[in-house]
Protein backbone atom coordinates (compact mmCIF):
# COMPACT_ATOMS: atom_id res chain seq x y z
CA UNK A 1 0.00 0.00 0.00
CA UNK A 2 2.62 2.71 0.76
CA UNK A 3 4.54 2.29 -2.67
CA UNK A 4 0.83 3.44 -4.00
CA UNK A 5 0.75 6.32 -1.28
CA UNK A 6 4.26 7.28 -3.02
CA UNK A 7 3.43 7.18 -6.18
CA UNK A 8 0.17 9.04 -6.41
CA UNK A 9 1.99 11.64 -4.02
CA UNK A 10 4.51 12.32 -6.18
CA UNK A 11 3.02 12.46 -9.24
CA UNK A 12 0.33 14.95 -7.49
CA UNK A 13 3.23 17.10 -6.21
CA UNK A 14 4.88 17.42 -9.92
CA UNK A 15 1.65 18.71 -11.03
CA UNK A 16 0.91 20.68 -8.83
CA UNK A 17 4.44 22.90 -9.43
CA UNK A 18 3.73 22.43 -13.03
CA UNK A 19 0.92 24.46 -12.03
CA UNK A 20 2.31 26.77 -9.93
CA UNK A 21 4.91 27.55 -12.37
CA UNK A 22 2.67 28.50 -14.64
CA UNK A 23 0.49 30.47 -12.55
CA UNK A 24 4.12 32.64 -12.36
CA UNK A 25 4.26 32.73 -16.03
CA UNK A 26 0.60 33.80 -16.05
CA UNK A 27 0.83 36.68 -13.65
CA UNK A 28 3.69 37.42 -14.94
CA UNK A 29 2.13 38.34 -18.03
CA UNK A 30 -0.35 40.09 -16.49
CA UNK A 31 1.27 41.98 -14.69
CA UNK A 32 3.24 43.16 -17.53
CA UNK A 33 -0.04 43.72 -19.39
CA UNK A 34 -1.47 46.09 -16.71
CA UNK A 35 1.76 48.13 -16.26
CA UNK A 36 2.01 48.25 -20.17
CA UNK A 37 5.73 47.66 -19.71
CA UNK A 38 6.41 45.11 -22.49
CA UNK A 39 9.18 42.31 -23.08
CA UNK A 40 11.34 44.26 -20.90
CA UNK A 41 9.16 44.33 -17.71
CA UNK A 42 8.44 40.77 -18.10
CA UNK A 43 12.06 39.91 -18.82
CA UNK A 44 13.00 41.92 -15.28
CA UNK A 45 10.00 39.54 -13.33
CA UNK A 46 11.68 36.69 -14.64
CA UNK A 47 15.26 37.56 -13.83
CA UNK A 48 13.67 38.68 -10.36
CA UNK A 49 12.19 34.87 -9.64
CA UNK A 50 15.48 33.41 -11.16
CA UNK A 51 17.65 34.93 -8.74
CA UNK A 52 15.06 34.27 -5.94
CA UNK A 53 14.77 30.63 -6.55
CA UNK A 54 18.45 30.39 -6.49
CA UNK A 55 19.41 32.61 -3.57
CA UNK A 56 16.64 30.52 -1.59
CA UNK A 57 18.18 27.35 -3.07
CA UNK A 58 21.82 27.75 -1.42
CA UNK A 59 20.88 29.83 1.48
CA UNK A 60 17.36 28.21 2.84
CA UNK A 61 19.40 25.22 5.17
CA UNK A 62 21.66 28.54 6.67
CA UNK A 63 18.58 30.42 7.39
CA UNK A 64 16.37 27.70 8.91
CA UNK A 65 19.37 26.40 11.28
CA UNK A 66 20.01 30.09 12.08
CA UNK A 67 16.03 30.62 13.11
CA UNK A 68 15.65 27.50 15.02
CA UNK A 69 18.76 27.59 16.83
CA UNK A 70 19.77 24.38 16.09
CA UNK A 71 23.36 23.39 17.21
CA UNK A 72 25.64 20.29 15.92
CA UNK A 73 26.32 17.50 17.89
CA UNK A 74 27.89 14.15 17.31
CA UNK A 75 27.76 10.97 19.18
CA UNK A 76 30.24 11.98 22.20
CA UNK A 77 27.26 14.42 23.62
CA UNK A 78 24.09 12.50 21.51
CA UNK A 79 25.17 8.43 21.23
CA UNK A 80 21.57 6.98 20.39
CA UNK A 81 20.59 9.64 18.13
CA UNK A 82 23.50 9.62 16.11
CA UNK A 83 22.87 5.58 16.13
CA UNK A 84 19.81 5.82 14.91
CA UNK A 85 20.22 8.14 12.53
CA UNK A 86 23.16 5.80 10.50
CA UNK A 87 20.97 3.37 11.25
CA UNK A 88 18.07 4.74 8.96
CA UNK A 89 20.45 6.14 6.77
CA UNK A 90 21.75 3.09 5.82
CA UNK A 91 18.34 1.45 5.32
CA UNK A 92 17.81 4.59 3.20
CA UNK A 93 20.92 4.36 1.08
CA UNK A 94 21.63 8.04 1.80
CA UNK A 95 24.80 10.02 2.64
CA UNK A 96 25.11 10.11 6.70
CA UNK A 97 23.64 14.02 7.30
CA UNK A 98 24.78 15.90 10.42
CA UNK A 99 23.26 16.27 13.07
CA UNK A 100 21.44 19.14 14.72
CA UNK A 101 19.56 19.62 18.35
CA UNK A 102 17.09 22.62 19.23
CA UNK A 103 17.03 23.50 22.71
CA UNK A 104 13.70 23.13 22.86
CA UNK A 105 10.75 21.19 25.13
CA UNK A 106 7.90 20.83 21.78
CA UNK A 107 8.47 17.81 20.36
CA UNK A 108 9.44 18.35 16.67
CA UNK A 109 12.14 17.75 14.20
CA UNK A 110 12.97 18.66 10.38
CA UNK A 111 15.55 18.21 7.47
CA UNK A 112 17.03 20.55 5.61
CA UNK A 113 19.78 21.09 2.97
CA UNK A 114 19.86 21.54 -0.63
CA UNK A 115 20.43 17.96 -1.71
CA UNK A 116 21.45 14.71 -0.07
CA UNK A 117 24.58 15.30 0.13
CA UNK A 118 24.56 18.92 2.63
CA UNK A 119 21.37 17.87 4.16
CA UNK A 120 20.97 18.50 8.27
CA UNK A 121 18.45 16.72 10.37
CA UNK A 122 17.36 18.99 13.22
CA UNK A 123 15.32 17.49 16.79
CA UNK A 124 14.49 19.41 19.85
CA UNK A 125 15.03 18.15 23.07
CA UNK A 126 11.77 17.67 24.10
CA UNK A 127 11.10 15.01 20.86
CA UNK A 128 14.26 13.13 22.54
CA UNK A 129 12.93 12.99 26.27
CA UNK A 130 9.35 11.59 24.82
CA UNK A 131 10.09 9.58 21.89
CA UNK A 132 11.27 5.98 22.42
CA UNK A 133 13.68 3.86 20.01
CA UNK A 134 10.94 2.71 17.25
CA UNK A 135 9.84 6.33 17.50
CA UNK A 136 12.60 8.16 17.00
CA UNK A 137 13.28 5.93 14.42
CA UNK A 138 9.92 6.66 12.39
CA UNK A 139 10.77 10.08 12.65
CA UNK A 140 13.92 10.29 11.49
CA UNK A 141 12.98 7.87 8.49
CA UNK A 142 10.82 10.77 7.89
CA UNK A 143 12.76 13.71 7.90
CA UNK A 144 15.57 11.47 5.68
CA UNK A 145 12.98 10.79 3.12
CA UNK A 146 12.00 14.35 2.75
CA UNK A 147 15.95 14.47 1.92
CA UNK A 148 15.94 11.40 -0.65
CA UNK A 149 12.94 12.61 -1.95
CA UNK A 150 14.65 16.42 -2.68
CA UNK A 151 11.70 17.35 -0.70
CA UNK A 152 14.14 20.96 0.53
CA UNK A 153 14.14 21.57 -3.62
CA UNK A 154 10.57 21.37 -4.22
CA UNK A 155 9.88 23.35 -0.88
CA UNK A 156 12.18 26.03 -1.85
CA UNK A 157 10.47 26.29 -5.24
CA UNK A 158 6.99 26.35 -3.78
CA UNK A 159 7.66 29.00 -1.26
CA UNK A 160 9.61 31.27 -4.19
CA UNK A 161 6.90 30.76 -6.21
CA UNK A 162 4.68 31.87 -3.36
CA UNK A 163 6.79 34.80 -2.36
CA UNK A 164 7.89 35.90 -6.03
CA UNK A 165 3.82 36.37 -7.29
CA UNK A 166 3.60 38.39 -4.20
CA UNK A 167 6.29 40.44 -5.02
CA UNK A 168 4.92 41.14 -8.46
CA UNK A 169 1.51 41.96 -7.75
CA UNK A 170 1.98 44.21 -5.11
CA UNK A 171 4.80 45.87 -7.44
CA UNK A 172 1.92 46.20 -10.17
CA UNK A 173 -0.35 48.06 -7.73
CA UNK A 174 2.19 50.20 -6.23
CA UNK A 175 3.47 51.21 -9.67
CA UNK A 176 -0.29 51.51 -11.02
CA UNK A 177 -1.01 53.85 -7.65
CA UNK A 178 1.92 56.15 -8.39
CA UNK A 179 2.50 56.52 -12.24
CA UNK A 180 -0.75 55.98 -13.30
CA UNK A 181 -2.16 52.41 -14.53
CA UNK A 182 -2.37 50.98 -17.59
CA UNK A 183 -6.20 50.98 -17.62
CA UNK A 184 -6.13 54.95 -17.90
CA UNK A 185 -3.81 55.18 -20.35
CA UNK A 186 -5.46 52.73 -22.44
CA UNK A 187 -8.98 54.58 -22.49
CA UNK A 188 -7.78 57.65 -23.36
CA UNK A 189 -5.97 55.93 -26.37
CA UNK A 190 -9.66 54.33 -27.43
CA UNK A 191 -8.60 51.24 -26.61
CA UNK A 192 -11.75 48.58 -27.91
CA UNK A 193 -13.34 45.62 -26.48
CA UNK A 194 -10.56 43.08 -26.43
CA UNK A 195 -7.81 45.48 -24.58
CA UNK A 196 -11.15 45.80 -21.61
CA UNK A 197 -11.46 42.46 -21.16
CA UNK A 198 -7.60 41.17 -21.34
CA UNK A 199 -6.86 44.35 -18.72
CA UNK A 200 -10.05 43.06 -15.94
CA UNK A 201 -8.47 39.76 -16.75
CA UNK A 202 -5.11 41.05 -15.74
CA UNK A 203 -6.52 42.85 -13.13
CA UNK A 204 -8.19 39.93 -11.26
CA UNK A 205 -5.17 38.06 -11.42
CA UNK A 206 -3.26 40.23 -9.90
CA UNK A 207 -5.76 40.48 -7.05
CA UNK A 208 -5.89 36.45 -7.27
CA UNK A 209 -2.94 35.52 -7.38
CA UNK A 210 -0.86 36.25 -4.13
CA UNK A 211 -4.02 33.84 -2.64
CA UNK A 212 -4.20 30.76 -5.12
CA UNK A 213 -0.09 30.70 -4.58
CA UNK A 214 -0.48 30.50 -0.77
CA UNK A 215 -2.97 27.97 -1.51
CA UNK A 216 -0.49 26.11 -3.93
CA UNK A 217 2.21 26.20 -1.51
CA UNK A 218 0.42 24.67 1.08
CA UNK A 219 -0.88 21.94 -1.35
CA UNK A 220 2.28 21.08 -1.93
CA UNK A 221 3.76 20.94 1.25
CA UNK A 222 0.99 18.28 2.25
CA UNK A 223 1.36 16.02 -0.56
CA UNK A 224 6.04 16.24 0.78
CA UNK A 225 4.49 15.05 4.19
CA UNK A 226 1.94 12.42 3.08
CA UNK A 227 4.86 10.94 0.34
CA UNK A 228 7.64 11.48 3.48
CA UNK A 229 5.45 9.25 5.51
CA UNK A 230 4.89 6.40 3.23
CA UNK A 231 8.89 6.18 2.06
CA UNK A 232 9.75 6.24 6.17
CA UNK A 233 7.62 2.93 6.25
CA UNK A 234 9.59 1.86 3.57
CA UNK A 235 12.78 2.67 5.04
CA UNK A 236 11.82 0.87 8.42
CA UNK A 237 9.30 -1.28 7.38
CA UNK A 238 7.20 -0.52 10.80
CA UNK A 239 4.32 1.73 10.06
CA UNK A 240 3.96 1.26 13.85
CA UNK A 241 6.93 3.42 14.84
CA UNK A 242 5.83 6.32 12.74
CA UNK A 243 2.10 6.10 13.83
CA UNK A 244 3.15 6.25 17.77
CA UNK A 245 5.36 9.26 17.00
CA UNK A 246 2.74 10.83 15.20
CA UNK A 247 0.10 9.89 18.28
CA UNK A 248 2.44 11.34 20.97
CA UNK A 249 2.89 14.84 18.67
CA UNK A 250 -1.09 14.80 18.77
CA UNK A 251 -1.23 14.43 22.35
CA UNK A 252 1.30 16.97 22.61
CA UNK A 253 0.20 20.74 23.00
CA UNK A 254 3.68 22.17 23.16
CA UNK A 255 4.35 24.75 20.69
CA UNK A 256 8.05 25.35 19.03
CA UNK A 257 8.94 28.75 20.60
CA UNK A 258 12.00 29.39 17.75
CA UNK A 259 10.02 29.39 14.67
CA UNK A 260 8.15 31.06 11.63
CA UNK A 261 6.26 31.08 8.73
CA UNK A 262 9.38 31.28 7.00
CA UNK A 263 10.33 27.33 8.57
CA UNK A 264 7.03 26.09 9.57
CA UNK A 265 6.61 24.34 6.59
CA UNK A 266 10.05 21.99 7.22
CA UNK A 267 9.03 20.41 10.84
CA UNK A 268 7.21 17.02 11.07
CA UNK A 269 4.43 18.60 12.49
CA UNK A 270 3.76 22.37 11.40
CA UNK A 271 3.85 24.29 14.90
CA UNK A 272 1.46 26.97 13.13
CA UNK A 273 -1.39 24.17 11.99
CA UNK A 274 -3.01 24.73 15.68
CA UNK A 275 -6.29 26.48 14.09
CA UNK A 276 -8.11 24.13 12.64
CA UNK A 277 -10.97 26.04 11.05
CA UNK A 278 -12.16 25.39 7.84
CA UNK A 279 -10.74 28.81 6.51
CA UNK A 280 -7.42 28.09 8.20
CA UNK A 281 -7.63 24.20 6.90
CA UNK A 282 -6.81 25.45 3.32
CA UNK A 283 -3.66 26.69 4.21
CA UNK A 284 -2.17 24.20 6.25
CA UNK A 285 1.30 22.87 5.21
CA UNK A 286 0.56 19.83 6.99
CA UNK A 287 -1.76 17.28 6.98
CA UNK A 288 -4.24 16.59 9.63
CA UNK A 289 -2.28 14.61 12.39
CA UNK A 290 -5.48 12.47 12.64
CA UNK A 291 -5.30 11.96 8.44
CA UNK A 292 -1.73 10.27 8.68
CA UNK A 293 -2.42 8.20 11.71
CA UNK A 294 -5.33 6.39 9.61
CA UNK A 295 -3.04 6.18 6.47
CA UNK A 296 -0.24 4.38 8.99
CA UNK A 297 -3.04 2.55 10.55
CA UNK A 298 -3.99 1.13 7.19
CA UNK A 299 -0.52 0.35 6.23
CA UNK A 300 -0.07 -1.93 9.68
CA UNK A 301 -3.15 -3.61 9.06
CA UNK A 302 -1.65 -4.47 5.44
CA UNK A 303 1.95 -5.00 6.16
CA UNK A 304 3.11 -6.66 9.26
CA UNK A 305 5.12 -4.69 10.90
CA UNK A 306 9.15 -6.25 10.70
CA UNK A 307 11.54 -3.57 12.51
CA UNK A 308 14.97 -3.10 10.86
CA UNK A 309 17.32 -5.57 11.93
Amino acid sequence: MFHDVQTANRWRSVMLLVLAFSLLVGVGAAVTYYLDAGFAGLLIAVVIAVGSTWNAYWNSDKIALRITGAKRVDASTHPQLLNVVEEMRLASGLPMPAVAVIEDPAPNAFATGRDPQHATVAVTTGLLERMNREQLQGVLAHELAHVGNRDTLVATLAVTIAGTLTILCDLAWRMSAFGGSTSRRRSNDGGGQLQAILLVVAVVAIIVAPIAAQLLHAAVSRRREQLADATAVAYTRNPAGLRSALEVLQHDSTVVRHTSRATAHLWIESPLDRDRSMWNRLFDTHPPLAERIAVLQAMERTAPATPPG
